[in-house]
């Protein structure tokens, strides 16, 4: 193949110079992607040291540190990309990095918990400006020829986000100090924010309205969603406020269908899930993200109570999972192409969920055998991205290219979030009436240690049986959940061939 007929060789001074453009867009909207999804994991690793931090955080408030980023980032997520395709993707991403610094420098220097929380939703609030329009301003940069394989890289890259969170996590509390962690958080989101304004062309704005009605209502039903997944491990899934939450949410999800039904332009049209793919993809995004965080929750407290490593080490040891994404952004799109989505699918789902059994098997095993189940879950997270990040982001026109990366951000968040619920309502059953009988009604390792410290080794035994059980619970979801997916996605692709 010439030079000439391959659209991704640049022929010609003024293409070489279009190429480096979109190289320099495509690194921006990574290292900001990497930015805003890392820190949904770091945050898990500070966690004992904010505990033991002059705030004296309760085990609600602790909760709460970490859900209200994710809280704030996953409600507004689809608005914020409706922000960046009404008013301008790169100012609405410049925007959201600064307002993502500061609120870690806020939460930074928190005196007290409730300045803490306002730090947390501050950060989400910046996060969920600035995912969206990362895909927004990514899809409109890049020529059409080389756009899939541009948004397959991100998709990758997005996939390492918790893998550098842990990692780079790990690496700045091992100071001690968990304000180390905002304190190079905050520079970091504005030296993006600058790289931001300095190379990233503006694009068409669209014309249509934001939708307040429908804005409202979304994120109300998210929210009420988001409670109920939250307060499910602690308050009990049966319990008035779980309850309560969820049917107010599907209330609410109701009223928003026919809301937006009789909008002239809504915020996320529901018919466009009429859109097979879309529907397929949306689905896989969730089920993906369920298994991953699923885990993410795990793994460090397993390498930490159960092997002893540092926060450091335990940063480093999750690195045998970011080895095919690394690797695989490259190849997976070509291998999509030659063997079909349905079966690309069905490999991701049968490595993820595979992978997590036998992660669950390998719990008292040799770290290098543990490493090669995480390799394996890895290449299923490296097959299912690239391929799932495509099909939803060109399922909708490129003038909402902002609202479809609201929607992939959405269904990651709201993923995430069940899968810790999940793994931990499991965990915590499982650990609690495993624990002897000195520190029976705990619910968690520090505490149990703390009332029985003679026990040390059957608390750790009794956490290792909790965490074994929720890993093939989270295994078998995502093995079930998958097959769903890949049924869904067959017949979205038998539809097309139809059609055609």
């Amino acid at each position: 193949m010439t030079a000439a007929s391959n659209p991704a060789v640049p022929t010609s001074p003024d293409e070489r110079g279009v190429r480096r453009r979109e190289l320099f867009v495509l690194a921006v909207a990574c290292v900001s992607t990497i930015l805003v999804m890392g820190l949904v994991a770091a945050i898990n690793l500070a966690v004992p040291m904010l505990a033991a931090s002059p705030l004296h955080p309760s085990a609600a408030q602790l909760l709460w540190i970490v859900d209200a980023y994710v809280l704030v980032f996953a409600c507004l997520v689809i608005p914020g990309g409706a922000v960046g395709d009404r008013f301008g993707r790169k100012g609405a991403l410049a925007a959201g990095l600064v307002v993502f610094g500061v609120g870690a420098a806020l939460t930074a220097l928190a005196p007290s918990i409730g300045i803490l929380l306002a730090g947390r939703v501050v950060t989400g609030l910046g996060a969920a400006l600035v995912l969206p329009n990362c895909v927004g301003v990514l899809v409109h940069a890049t020529a059409p020829a080389r756009r899939g394989g541009a948004l397959a890289v991100w998709g990758a890259i997005s996939g390492l986000g918790g893998l550098f969170g842990n990692l780079g996590g790990g690496a700045l509390l091992s100071s001690g100090h968990w304000q180390q962690l905002f304190w190079v958080i905050a520079p970091l989101a504005l030296a993006c924010g600058i790289w931001v304004l300095a190379g990233v062309p503006r694009s068409d704005r669209s014309p249509r309205s934001l939708d307040p009605a429908g804005t409202v209502l979304l994120v109300l039903a998210t929210v009420a969603l988001l409670i109920g997944i939250i307060e499910g491990p602690e308050q009990g899934w049966g319990s008035p406020l779980v309850i309560g939450a969820f049917l107010l949410s599907a209330v609410v999800w109701t009223v928003w269908v026919l809301v937006e039904l009789r909008v002239q332009h809504p915020l996320l049209d529901p018919r466009l899930f009429r859109i097979p793919l879309l529907t397929a993809a949306s689905l896989g995004m969730f089920v993906t993200f369920f298994g991953s965080f699923g885990l993410f929750y795990l793994n460090a407290s397993l390498l930490e109570y159960g092997r002893g490593f540092s926060v450091l080490g335990t940063g480093f040891a999750i690195l045998p999972m970011a080895l095919p994404l690394a690797i695989g952004a490259r190849f997976v799109p070509a291998l999509a192409k030659r063997i079909g989505l349905t079966l690309t699918l069905m490999f991701a789902f049968l490595f993820i969920g595979v992978g997590l059994f036998g992660l669950a098997s390998a719990t008292h095993a040799p770290y290098p055998l543990y490493a090669l189940w995480l390799v394996l879950v890895g290449c299923g997270f490296a097959l299912a991205m690239p391929v799932l990040t495509m099909e939803l982001t060109s399922a909708l026109p490129a003038h909402q290219a902002g609202v479809g990366g609201g929607l992939q951000s959405a269904t990651r968040e709201l993923g995430s979030a069940l899968g810790v619920a999940i793994v931990g309502t499991v965990l915590t059953a499982v650990f609690s009436a495993a624990l002897p009988a000195a520190a029976q009604g705990q619910h968690t390792v520090a505490a149990a240690l703390a009332v029985a410290p003679g026990s040390h080794a059957t608390i750790i035994d009794a956490f290792i049986t909790g965490a074994d059980a929720a890993l093939r619970v989270a295994g078998g979801a995502t093995l079930i959940a998958g097959a769903i997916v890949l049924f869904t996605t067959w017949r979205a692709g038998r539809m097309v061939a139809g059609a055609r």
